[in-house]
């Protein structure tokens, strides 16, 4: 029998000590599994220390349980919508088993990169929902797992031991802090490691994609020391970056699960690693309170996706592009307050806790500023490291760190459903006293956000900018000005969350795929069979191109197939269609400007078919050209930057 270690040491004493000093409030959860991969067998074994004598459920899913015990006594349970109670103290002890099958797989165009369902396979294990009898909150683990001698395993853990039993590994996981849960996975891995600040950073990839391993650690180098500096040092002593067979993008303390064919991507280091990192930091080391909802990914898009593009000179890109979302999915039926946001589910669940979620921290940065922003962060990463935290706890921290009063803000921003919606109206130069003067009002169409509102006047002898309060529903303004006045560009950077003018809205797939009336004509082409399956499931509504009238087209947006349709010659007359490959183009709607027109045009199946799926990745886009499979071209239709208003425009 071998034992070896990876990578560092095996923290028993440090795990005492904690499990010590935890014993008296959260439970200690000993689990231990092993698998017969060709029958897709778990058999797990569950060891619980209860502290409390309070009633505990024990959630079981689809699990079979064989035999339960408390305090050595056996129990006859009753299990109900895959869950049992439990109120007593003491030790529980679980012995289980589950099978897990690729059926059990379930994906969400609309979700992309979370998958619902367990699977035990020759191709790799990948066990990231009740794989185990769990409980809500918070609890210390210790996983020992007997794997396959061909596959190498990663679960939460700062340090691992491996044993050789047989033909098996026995990997023993410590992870010495509480968690609310564990995950496992397990794969055919080539394993590529580096020392970095005194951590680990680990690699497990797919023999043929083991080329990527160094691009992807020194991109996360990259990461660590961006926020290592920009909040606190990294708390764990290893980090992973684990390939996996299904199309999963999650960060776990300790490690990212990305799916293989989001590895292959090339922008991905430049984007998803960093997202996920960050979330070692929130999400991973301050936990989420989610009944009180779930301010992680707004923060975690803030800092990270759009932190990147701001580097770059172009966050107010990223911003437009939040907004541009939100005005196309977050139709009425699907509005929320961002404090009710758990967790991503659709587009516009994504549109509201990540992209609401961001322009609340811009705002929030905006009003106290970067220094304080960041000193607020720290301390909050400081005292709520290794517990459940929530948007109050973020008020509380923020207040104090400005010395302000915020709870109009966040209730503002939190509680209410809806963004800023304003008109500018009456605006007009005059000449008083000699003096240039621009006035004009700035009404609000709903209830009354209360903001700041940035202003550029452009003039013949440049710009001047002003920063106007704004709290009621009408507001006048006057603002004097050295040389003659041509325009004012309202919000023109996108510092505030608000609807987007008309020219600042660009016809693109998102408002086709966020539309409540979306109509998709059929064609008589066998061609498109497949893509209209995918947009059917998708919830469009079919109609025959004979029967397509008016009225469905002022009423709803469409999806045309192919570059003769005839109702796309009712509409723009002649359409250049694409000559080889599969194009698809989004255009305004020419009998309802709310609405867009799409045209999907492929020569062949096999063209096609392999991007029916794709293009719902492509939301942001206007124009998109595929061959083979392959995106070769994309595309944004210009529009204008911040609500314009042109002061000599008749």
């Amino acid at each position: 029998m071998k034992i070896f270690i990876i990578p560092i040491l095996f923290l028993t004493s440090l795990f005492c000590t904690s499990t010590v000093k935890a014993a008296g409030t959260l439970p200690l959860y000993k689990l231990s599994v092993s698998f017969d991969i060709e029958r897709n067998l778990l058999k797990g074994n569950s060891t619980i220390i209860l502290p409390e004598d309070a009633e505990t459920d024990i959630f079981t899913g689809s699990l079979r349980i064989m035999a339960v015990k408390l305090n050595g006594r056996p129990l006859e349970l009753k299990i109900k919508e895959g869950r049992f109670k439990i109120r007593d103290k003491g030790t529980l002890e679980i012995s289980y088993e589950g099978v897990f099958r690729a059926e059990n797989i379930k994906e969400n165009p609309e979700n992309v990169g979370v998958v619902t369902g367990d699977i035990i396979s020759n191709k790799g294990i990948s066990l990231t929902g009740t794989w185990y009898p769990f409980m809500e909150g918070m609890s210390y683990y210790s996983l020992r797992a007997l794997i396959p001698r061909d596959f190498i395993a990663v679960s939460e853990a700062d340090g691992i031991v491996v044993t050789e039993i047989g033909q098996d590994r026995e990997y023993s996981f410590n992870f010495p802090y509480p968690v609310e849960k564990i995950h496992l996975i397990a794969g055919r891995y080539k394993e590529v490691r580096e020392s970095f600040n005194g951590m680990d950073i680990c690699g497990y990839f797919f023999p043929e994609d083991l080329s990527l391993a160094k691009t992807y650690i020194e991109h996360t180098k990259k990461y660590f020391k961006l926020y290592d500096e920009l909040l606190l040092k990294y708390p764990y002593k290893r980090f992973s970056i684990v390939e996996n067979f299904l199309p999963t993008g999650y960060s776990m303390p300790t490690f990212t699960l990305l799916g293989q064919d989001v590895v292959r991507l090339p922008f991905i280091v430049e984007t998803s690693l960093g997202h996920e990192i960050l979330h070692q930091w929130f999400g991973n080391l301050v936990y989420v309170d989610y009944e009180k909802g779930n301010w992680s990914e707004g923060l975690t898009t803030y800092l990270s996706d759009h932190l990147y593009k701001e580097q770059e000179g172009k966050g107010w890109e990223y911003r437009k592009q939040i907004l541009i979302d939100y005005e196309s999915y977050v139709i009425p039926e699907k509005e929320f307050p961002l404090k009710d946001f758990t967790g991503r589910v659709d587009f516009a669940s994504k549109a509201i806790g990540y992209g609401k979620g961001a322009m609340f921290f811009h705002m929030l940065k905006n009003l106290i500023g970067d220094d304080l922003f960041y000193t607020a962060l720290k301390e909050f990463i400081k005292e709520k490291k290794f517990q459940e935290a929530s948007w109050d706890d973020l008020n509380r921290v923020f207040e104090r760190a400005s010395g302000k009063n915020l709870h109009w803000f966040f209730d503002q921003w939190l509680l209410r459903t809806g963004i800023i919606s304003m008109e500018i109206k009456d605006a007009k130069v005059e000449i008083l006293k000699g003096v240039p003067t621009v006035s004009f009002e700035i009404i609000q169409k709903e209830q009354p956000f209360r903001f700041d509102l940035p202003v550029k006047i452009n003039t013949e002898k440049g710009e001047i900018t002003e920063v106007l309060h704004i709290e009621k529903g009408k507001e006048a303004f006057e603002i004097t000005t050295k040389g003659l006045p041509r325009e004012i560009i309202f919000d023109g950077n996108y510092n505030l969350m608000r609807r987007l003018s008309r020219d600042e809205y660009p016809p693109v797939i998102s408002r086709l795929l966020g539309d409540e009336k979306r109509l998709l004509v059929i064609p008589g082409k066998e061609i498109y069979a497949d893509l209209i399956e995918v947009f059917k499931e998708a919830g469009f509504i079919t109609k025959e191109e004979k029967d397509v009238k008016d009225e469905d087209i002022t009423t709803s947006s469409l999806l045309l197939l192919g570059s003769d349709s005839p109702v796309l010659e009712r509409l723009f007359g002649r359409f250049k269609g694409s000559e080889q490959g599969f194009t698809f183009t989004v255009k305004e709607n020419p009998l309802n400007i709310s609405k867009v027109i799409a045209i999907a045009d492929g020569n062949s199946k096999e063209e096609i078919n392999p991007v029916s799926k794709k293009i719902f990745h492509y939301g942001r886009y206007s124009y998109l050209k595929f061959e083979k499979g392959q995106n070769i071209d994309k595309k944004i239709d210009k529009t204008k930057n911040g609500i314009i208003v042109d002061l000599y425009r008749p």
